[in-house]
């Protein structure tokens, strides 16, 4: 018969004693919140004393060695920001001013933490006034709206790195969408286009590949894009879905002269329900799709004619001829087998993303720049690719999508 094992406590790693002589009689909250500001302010000073020694060659009481001119030279008062609140903390200095600590660098005011979270709060759509009283509440401490805004303004370099950094040769997929944003421009707010691209790789991975504001699209602005996109590596592209997109498609064939343009479902389907009530939108959204499902070209054009002389699309006749528009972009589908016309037509890869970004644009009433709003955007997609998985589908695609384009598609090992 085996013993009952015996409980042990837990080893904090800490000797009891001093915790008990550290905590005194403390034991409220507030009493342990300040406790912890003062352990936060005694272990900097210490690292940052750690540092200086390093820095001379000695520590404070030892003799200075013959070949080290320079010495201590009293310290800096400095008020940083951190996770709780403003800490004053005392900057230790050195005679020859060489001394550069890296715990908190010199001109820094505030800790790396206390920038991530103010960054975290302005991804998820929060303004800047927003931001400013929630860190008053939290962290006790007056932080001025100029102080936030140059935190975010930090990320512009980030950006445009981000915009310009090489992509993949090949993307199996792309989806160019549109949001429309309202942006201060020359004194007037103005309804800009922001167009994100969406790229699947040979992987099956989910890569936004840019974002661009334009106020009016055409050829001109689509091949700017379309080149733009050549000269950081993309060398081919199997299939394009787009919504309409004026100028698109001469643009990319232009450019990428094999890829096979498509107009994506799902914004023929939102679209179509912009115009239907609530009470019919899942009765119509089952009908359209017997359209888009079909097995062959002929069934699809049975499914339209048939909705379009029924009586739903008779209620609602602006339906069919949006389709009926994009016919010519729709049909290529048809060739692809089920497991690639899944992965044109899924809400999951380009309508979350839209539905994300729109959620984050909607608490603004507009943006002071193009900056602002790329800026914005930028750091909310940051946030989304880290939740993002392999396409759906993907392994079953993966043997057409060989078949279908040959020597152009080559699976990523």
């Amino acid at each position: 018969m085996t013993k009952p094992r015996k409980k042990t406590k837990p080893d904090s790693g800490f000797d009891p004693a001093a915790l008990d002589q550290l905590l005194g009689e403390r034991r409220t909250m507030g009493e342990l919140d300040e406790l912890f500001r003062q352990m936060k302010k005694a272990l900097m000073e210490r690292a940052l004393a750690g540092e200086l020694t390093h820095h001379l060659g000695y520590a404070p009481g030892e003799p200075k060695p013959e070949t080290q001119p320079n010495h201590r030279n009293g310290t800096t008062p400095k008020t940083v920001l951190t996770d709780d609140g403003a800490i004053p903390v005392a900057i230790p200095r050195d005679r020859a001013g060489t001394f550069e600590p890296q715990l908190i660098p010199k001109n820094a005011r505030r800790l790396p933490r206390f920038d991530q979270n103010v960054l975290s709060l302005y991804a998820r759509g929060m303004t800047v006034r927003d931001i400013q009283a929630h860190l008053e509440e939290l962290y006790q401490v007056a932080v001025a709206p100029t102080l936030i805004s140059a935190v975010t303004d930090e990320v512009m370099d980030e950006v445009t790195a981000w915009q310009q950094r090489p992509l993949e040769s090949s993307y199996v997929v792309v989806f160019f969408d549109c949001l429309r944003v309202k942006i201060r421009d020359e004194g007037v707010v103005k309804n800009k286009a922001v167009y994100v691209a969406l790229g699947v790789t040979r992987a099956g991975r989910k890569e936004v590949l840019g974002l661009w504001i334009e106020q009016t699209e055409g050829a001109r602005f689509w091949h700017r894009v379309m080149t733009e996109l050549q000269t950081r590596g993309v060398a081919d592209i199997l299939i394009a879905l787009i919504d309409g997109l004026a100028g698109f498609p001469e643009a990319i064939t232009a450019v990428f002269p094999q890829t096979q343009i498509h107009t994506c479902v799902v914004h023929l389907m939102r679209a179509s329900l912009a115009y239907v009530g609530w009470q019919d939108r899942k009765r119509i959204a089952a009908l359209l799709r017997q359209i888009y499902r079909a097995e062959t070209v002929a069934g699809a054009e049975m499914a339209l004619r048939a909705f379009a002389t029924s009586a739903d699309g008779q209620r609602y006749p602006q339906i069919a001829p949006i389709w009926e528009r994009a016919w010519a972009y729709v049909i290529p589908a048809f060739a692809y087998p089920p497991a690639i016309r899944r992965i044109l037509s899924t809400t999951n890869a380009v309508e979350n993303v839209n539905r994300q970004l729109r959620k984050i644009i909607k608490t603004r009433g507009h943006f002071p720049s193009d900056e602002a709003a790329l800026k914005l955007l930028y750091l909310a997609l940051r946030n989304m690719q880290t939740r993002w998985a392999t396409a759906h589908h993907w392994t079953a695609a993966l043997p057409h999508f060989a078949v279908l384009f040959g020597d152009r598609f080559v699976p990523e090992t």
